[in-house]
């Protein structure tokens, strides 16, 4: 099992350790926080082509969708190069404080979603003023879905739309206390966990010694901040506030991390949206045959599986019908 998580315990495991770069494009940078967040530019830069803000999901995931935890999917460099063979060009991201953004802050834990939406906007400026395009599209995967409705709230007409790529549709502590109960390491401690997660909710954080021992290596005090700021957040909600916002719904149903339950939220708040379904897709976006096992594990590690078939051109689809918004 995966915990999706903010997975923000991975944050302290590793944020100096290096990205599985895929050099697809060239370096571009926008100011944040105490310094510069960096990021990668795929396509033509000269107004001529639409342009996509690319958000990576939860914990020290870096712009390509790899984290030194073993995912090594690969996921959004694949979608950036199959943007560009749409005619669609993209900025992928590193995220504050890790990687090549770790000059935001010093602290890649001592953020909020705020955080995320305000440095998503200054992306959006950026690529506004160095191409000259009008209206940027906000596509996040997982977390990065999150991120990306928050940031269109604020962002008015600057955001053409949004694409949710296995964004979750339900406040994350319902997640995540479904996908801790389903798991036997976990189920026995279950009263604990929501004891502890009642608290992190209420803003607080934890000591270490309080906290049920199957839990302490995946959610450790650190996070607890970030964590709480997930669990009062109902994406559903965000998504019913933005409702002029054009919007694309993209799940896999053989995702275990974020369900078709997620995309029933959505899609109830936001009746309009228009929603693509993977049958055989994971939350890497890439198919898995059968009810294999390491066939699903390897859509997470093996970065020469393609994408899903229909990813890329469903999305240049979208993003050219609302380009001029």
């Amino acid at each position: 099992m995966r915990i999706l998580a903010s997975t923000a315990a991975a944050a302290l495991l590793a944020i100096a350790a290096p990205a599985f770069a895929q050099e697809i494009g060239t370096e571009i940078s926008a100011p944040a926080g105490e310094g510069m967040l960096g990021g990668m530019f795929t396509g033509a830069r000269d107004g001529s082509q639409p342009v996509v803000l690319i958000i990576p999901g939860s914990g020290p995931t870096d712009r390509d969708g790899n984290n030194p935890m073993g995912v090594r999917a690969a996921t959004l460099s694949l979608l950036a190069e199959g943007l560009e063979q749409q005619g669609i060009a993209s900025v992928r991201i590193d995220k504050r404080g890790m990687f090549s953004s770790a000059s935001a802050t010093a602290d890649p834990n001592a953020v909020t979603l705020a955080d995320y939406a305000g440095d998503v906007l200054s992306w959006v400026s950026v690529i506004k003023a160095e191409t000259g395009v009008s209206c940027v599209t906000i596509a996040g995967h997982s977390e990065g879905g999150l991120v990306a409705l928050l940031a269109a709230r604020a962002g008015g007409a600057d955001v053409c739309g949004l694409v949710l790529l296995a964004a979750p549709g339900r406040p994350l502590r319902t997640t995540l206390e479904a996908q801790l109960g389903a798991s036997p390491v976990f189920a026995g401690s279950m009263d604990q966990i929501r004891a502890m997660f009642d608290r992190i909710e209420a803003g607080e954080t934890v000591p270490l010694a309080e906290m049920p021992a199957a839990v302490r290596g995946v959610l450790p005090p650190p996070v607890h901040p970030f964590l709480g700021n997930l669990f009062r957040t109902d994406p559903a909600e965000a998504a019913a506030a933005i409702p002029g916002t054009p919007m694309l719904l993209v799940y896999g149903e053989k995702d275990s991390q974020i369900t078709l339950e997620d995309w029933h939220a959505l899609r109830t708040a936001r009746p309009d949206a228009h929603s693509l379904i993977l049958p055989f897709a994971t939350h890497a976006l890439k198919d898995a045959a059968g009810n294999d096992p390491a066939a699903a594990a390897a859509t997470y590690t093996d970065p020469d599986l393609p994408l899903t078939t229909g990813v890329a051109e469903a999305m240049a689809s979208f993003v050219r019908l609302h380009a001029g918004n």
